[in-house]
């Protein structure tokens, strides 16, 4: 578990990840490979962050000031000095204060947002949820069709089309939106904000 008053290590990327989203990583930076085996090693999360201004390799990059825990649900080394992970967004947080260390990463202390609860599908967003349900079976399809066995859902497990904010949060990861949008649903204070406006774009855009 993470502590109050502990840093966090950051990853600084070029993407957002939503509570419950299912983010693959590649780590070959050294740097990055001794904070994951430092979080594994006592089962603690990471915290990736939007590069407000930046790059995700060299000089420590500028995050924008709320992002998602990440918890690594999986691992693979099959090429010496690279890592292939497989983490799961948790709750989101916000950026407090921040620190450089000596080889350029990130450590933040932050404050924890609240999580959205148990929101239920309102009648007006049943359709939100019955078009993502097509496009998550689709992409299964697809990919047990070319992968067979080895092939791994992109979605989150459980699919909970009866929440609110796991449908928000889908359709966020999804959507084809600048980053800089991403990043402003991800700091929504309520799913049902952030799932009207998934709304009002598939209505805007004809999927609905």
């Amino acid at each position: 578990m993470l502590q109050n008053d502990a840093w966090l290590p950051l990853f600084p990327l070029k993407t957002v990840l939503f509570p419950d989203g299912v983010l693959p990583l590649k780590v070959f930076e050294a740097r990055y490979m001794d904070m994951v085996r430092e979080c594994m090693k006592h089962n603690t999360p990471f915290g990736v962050v939007l590069i407000r201004a930046g790059q995700e390799v060299g000089a420590a990059a500028e995050p924008e000031e709320v992002g998602c825990l990440a918890y690594i649900a999986d691992w693979d080394m099959q090429q010496l000095g690279v890592m292939i992970l497989r983490t799961q967004g948790g709750e989101r947080f916000r950026i407090v204060e921040t620190r450089i260390l000596p080889d350029q990463r990130l450590e933040a202390r932050i404050e924890m947002i609240a999580a959205d609860g148990v929101i239920p599908i309102s009648d007006m967003h049943v359709s939100c949820a019955k078009t993502l349900k097509i496009v998550i079976d689709d992409v299964d399809a697809k990919g047990r069709a070319e992968e067979g066995d080895a092939f791994v859902s992109p979605f989150s497990q459980p699919i909970r089309l009866d929440s609110a904010s796991w449908v928000a949060n889908r359709w966020c990861e999804i959507l084809p939106i600048p980053l800089k949008a991403r990043q402003k649903l991800l700091e929504l204070d309520d799913a049902q904000s952030r799932l009207t406006i998934v709304h009002q774009y598939l209505l805007q855009h004809k999927i609905l």
